[in-house]
């Protein structure tokens, strides 16, 4: 799965910190989901598009090999 977390957080003008703040993570979440480290639960996905004023689907969007 990928993101567009970066540039919603451009557009916000956010920094990680911030985000995770707003949305109740580490920092280091943030990081690791905007790297596709890491695969946010449903609730995170769903405050991560809430926070960005978008829905889930033009914040995160399956692969093909998905």
């Amino acid at each position: 799965m990928k993101n567009n977390i970066r540039v919603e957080r451009a557009i916000l003008r956010v920094t990680q910190q911030q985000l995770a703040e707003m949305i109740g993570v580490s920092r280091q979440t943030v990081n690791a989901i905007e790297a596709d480290k890491y695969v946010p639960s449903t609730v995170l996905a769903l405050k991560i598009a809430k926070v960005c004023s978008k829905k889930v689907e033009d914040v995160f969007f399956l692969e093909d090999t998905d």
